[in-house]
């Protein structure tokens, strides 16, 4: 736990930085330092300022996810040259094939899960920091970058009638449950779940390839899909809403940036790519990767082809000569 600690403080230094900038400059501009919503603009936009920095991550992910989608046939290959062998030998020569072919497309099984891994250092770190807001508070102690006074601040900042450090268990086994807390923790919970699904089946349904579709890829996308909502859900009762904010935040930015990729950059092959070609084909502009001219000159060929057809299949056919 020590080793944990150690790594998370650097990490919780800077989260506690940031909410405190973004909290002294709103309060700078007239809004009340010890609001629940300064604190909640102040949470906000931390998550906007991390997942800025992240954006090189995210495009290193889709470039690794195109690849993962591209070697799809070549995985299928793979699983059929080694089908109905179970034994030891042939499992690592499998392996060590399959490790060979995700170094050759420079992708990897789990490349997807790289941002949600890069995330966790600082969800955990800005966890530590909200969650002992209220120990702290009681003792008048600081909490890395927040002062003491700023940590008294949050602890009593509330927003709806609900403490932005308060969790829906701790007011659920304080013996006198806060209803405004109940309520908030099981909107926000409900919205960061839904919005971490709506995220995973967006990129299912929109930006994938027939066969990233067909493939082994798909059960690992369906599992995420799934499991990573329950888990956030299952553990959200334990986060502090303030923490409940941020990562909502943090899912509704990935939601909107994935959404931009897929309407503008989508997926080589994908049923994104034949809806930006229609609405390009409407403006008047060549698909995707094309010129124009090589646009015109496809679609020459393809009328010409076409003419080729209709003239073979209208030419009258020579009647059989009866024989005397």
């Amino acid at each position: 736990m020590d080793f944990i600690n150690l790594i998370l403080t650097p990490f919780r230094y800077l989260m506690s930085w940031l909410l405190w900038l973004f909290h002294e400059g709103f309060s700078l501009i007239g809004l009340d330092p010890n609001s629940g919503w300064t604190w909640t603009l102040s949470i906000i936009f931390v998550t906007i300022g991390v997942r800025a920095a992240l954006i090189p991550l995210f495009a290193r992910q889709i470039r690794a996810q195109r690849a993962m989608q591209a070697l799809q046939p070549e995985l299928r290959k793979l699983q059929a040259k080694y089908k109905g062998k179970k034994d030891q030998v042939s499992q690592q020569a499998m392996l060590a094939e399959q490790r060979a072919l995700f170094k050759s497309h420079n992708t990897g099984m789990f490349s997807s899960c790289l941002p949600l891994l890069v995330q966790m250092p600082f969800f955990f770190s800005l966890y530590t920091v909200l969650s002992t807001t209220s120990k702290a508070s009681g003792s008048n102690e600081g909490i890395a970058a927040l002062s003491a006074a700023h940590v008294r601040s949050f602890d009593e900042s509330k927003i709806f009638g609900a403490k932005l450090s308060d969790t829906f268990v701790g007011t659920l086994g304080s013996g006198n449950p806060n209803m405004a807390v109940i309520v908030v923790a099981i909107v926000m919970i409900i919205a960061m779940v839904a919005s971490q699904f709506f995220t995973q089946r967006q990129l299912m349904t929109k930006n994938m390839t027939k066969e990233a579709l067909e493939g082994p890829f798909m059960r690992q996308q369906k599992m995420m899909m799934y499991i990573l909502p329950l888990v956030f859900g299952i553990g959200g009762i334990n986060f502090p809403i303030g923490l409940l904010i941020y990562w909502t935040a943090s899912n509704l930015w990935t939601l909107g940036q994935q959404m931009w990729v897929i309407k503008y950059n989508p997926t080589p092959g994908s049923l994104a790519e034949k809806e930006l070609n229609i609405r390009r084909a409407a403006k008047g502009l060549p698909p995707v990767g094309k010129t124009k001219a090589q646009a015109e000159a496809e679609a020459a060929e393809a009328e010409e082809k076409a003419q080729a057809q209709q003239q073979q299949r209208q030419q009258p056919q020579r009647k059989n000569r009866r024989k005397k």
